[in-house]
């Protein structure tokens, strides 16, 4: 090891960088592209589709890098404000490193269990709504695409049938 503890300080901040903005991409990129009501290029998405496949495995490793840096770099350092400092900045790549295994779209897009319902007299559409309309025997919903865009499904019983509305 080299004797020179700045230089290896140094070398902690560059591995650190290195592993925060692996990490970041890792999260972020593939929320940015695959969102919902956003066009996306068929390079973006497959990019983001392989990103999302060895996220886990990517941040892992990052974040593993990161503690042994802060290890190697908490031996060097004397100052416990730079101790600090430095496992903040560790600490934040293990954050990322949970972060990328939830699955932001099912929390964002759950199902719609108990869906609620008003007579179609009092119901303020714009003209151009567009709905999902479903009659079972003399049971009768339409469910407005608007609101199946933010949750995808939608799980009813009409006419004494269970259902799954989807968009």
């Amino acid at each position: 090891m080299n004797s020179n503890p700045e230089r290896n300080g140094r070398a902690f901040i560059v591995v650190w960088l290195i592993s925060l903005l692996t990490s970041l991409t890792c999260v972020v990129y593939p929320m940015y592209v695959i969102r919902p009501f956003r066009a996306q290029g068929a390079g973006e998405l497959a990019t983001a589709l392989v990103i999302t496949r060895f996220r886990g495995l990517t941040t892992l490793v990052c974040a593993v890098v990161a503690l042994a840096g802060l290890v190697l770099y908490w031996r060097l350092q004397i100052r416990t404000s730079r101790r600090v400092l430095a496992a903040v900045g560790a600490g934040f790549v293990c954050v990322l490193a949970v972060l990328a295994r939830v699955n932001v779209y099912e929390l964002m897009f759950h199902p719609v269990d108990h869906p609620a319902f008003t007579a179609a007299a009092q119901v303020k559409l714009d003209k151009d709504d567009k709905l999902i309309a479903v009659k079972i025997g003399g049971d009768a919903r339409a469910y407005p695409i608007r609101t199946m865009g933010y949750h995808h499904v939608l799980n009813d019983i009409v006419g004494g049938t269970a259902i799954v509305a989807t968009y």
